[in-house]
């Protein structure tokens, strides 16, 4: 009999640096961590790996000048604006400073009373308190101060974004708006720097009279004198690396899962499945923050990771149809449901209250919980019994 079901371990690995063989490296270090601690890779397992070590193995990079350079060739040069980008040092500070050299004048407006994975400038009860309508109301950078208050400072990272961001370049003036054509006020050549919702403000832009418009993932999707690069998501899913750089979303991710899950088929015997994993895709009930600042949680995974859960929720048997049930005979018969569950649970009120997302968001949520995101040193995670439930032996 089972006692325990899903378990995720977080895999020591050496710290990767450009040009290393990621596939070798994270083979052997998931073999000999099996060896020492007594655990055995499985059929099924999943193997996630952070994709900021694929990138870095990679050397996926590009400075700021690299960036400017680009945006200049695409966006002319001249006055510039950008719209709804997120307020995070890590994630856009430095792409802002790109932003700022690539243009004679930096138009930067931000959405209120938060940025699109919910860092707040401002309360939602101060919006209310001032009687301001978000859908409609604008303001420049001396009537947003006026209307809430000349400290906007961050309840976490205890940054004002406004100042901060005014900062990375002389030629930025910031403005305030959630209509993205509000931008259009001042120039006609614009960035638009939402994540998730990038393609309908990209077309309310183009509708509204924007003569260049540009997402961010249509920067960076070539080289540039040398840089890295990402074909498909550009600037998207980039980080700060250095002072003058960023380090890009990962290339080529299906290669990389496909051969890392061939290696470890040769090594063991066995099929494990294998994703690279990004943000997690949750939210902070407190902050507000929605953890996914990367452009999708998993870039590539193997066949086996396809699809969604397809399962009984089994409280609902537990209060319904088993409810007369105690003990054993209880266990038993939940054991005989699972067994003799359809394949396919959609809509079907038996799998009511389960979780309806892709699998590779739950694991890649589980994954980077696992992993976190500073000095754990476990950028290779190893999931166990994922796909085993109550009835499995």
């Amino acid at each position: 009999m089972r006692y325990t079901g899903v378990t995720s371990r977080g895999i020591i690995m050496p710290i990767f640096k450009e040009g290393d063989d990621l596939v070798a490296l994270i083979r052997d270090g998931l073999l000999k961590a099996a060896k020492e601690e007594g655990f055995v890779i499985q059929d099924k397992d999943v193997v996630g790996v952070t994709e900021a070590v694929v990138a870095r193995t990679q050397g996926n990079y590009a400075t700021v000048r690299q960036i400017a350079k680009d945006v200049r060739q695409k966006l002319g040069g001249e006055d510039m604006g950008i719209v709804f980008p997120i307020l995070s040092r890590n994630r856009f500070a430095i792409m802002l400073r790109a932003l700022s050299m690539s243009c004679k004048k930096l138009y930067v407006q931000l959405s209120y009373p938060s940025d699109e994975v919910g860092n707040h400038l401002i309360s939602v009860d101060e919006v209310d308190a001032k009687k301001v309508n978000p859908y409609s109301d604008s303001f420049d950078e001396k009537k947003f101060r006026e209307k809430f208050g000349f400290e906007t400072v961050h309840p976490f990272t205890g940054i004002d974004y406004i100042k901060y961001y005014k900062s990375l370049g002389e030629n930025i003036e910031i403005v305030f708006s959630n209509d993205p054509c509000y931008i259009l006020k001042y120039t006609k050549n614009v960035i638009n720097c939402d994540i998730h919702t990038r393609k309908r403000t990209k077309r309310i832009l183009q509708a509204g009279g924007a003569e260049r418009v540009c997402s961010l993932d249509d920067i960076m999707t070539a080289s540039v004198d040398g840089s890295g690069y990402n074909e498909k998501y550009g600037l998207l899913g980039a980080n700060k690396a250095t002072e003058e750089k960023v380090k890009l979303f990962p290339r080529d991710c299906q290669n990389f899962v496909d051969r890392l899950q061939q290696e470890l088929m040769k090594a063991t015997g066995k099929k494990p499945e294998v994703m690279i994993y990004g943000d997690g895709g949750f939210k902070d009930p407190v902050g507000g923050i929605w953890e996914l600042a990367d452009p999708v949680v998993s870039p590539a995974y193997t066949e086996g990771l396809k699809g969604t859960p397809n399962e009984l929720k089994m409280k609902y048997f537990a209060d319904n149809d088993l409810k007369d049930l105690s003990g054993q005979e209880l266990a038993e018969a939940m054991k005989e449901k699972i067994k003799a569950k359809d394949s396919n649970l959609v809509g079907d009120m038996t799998s009511q209250g389960t979780t309806p997302r892709q699998l590779t968001d739950l694991l890649g949520s589980l994954c980077d919980l696992t992993s976190g995101s500073g000095d754990r040193g476990t950028p290779v995670i190893l999931i166990q019994n994922y796909f085993t439930n109550y009835a499995t032996e």
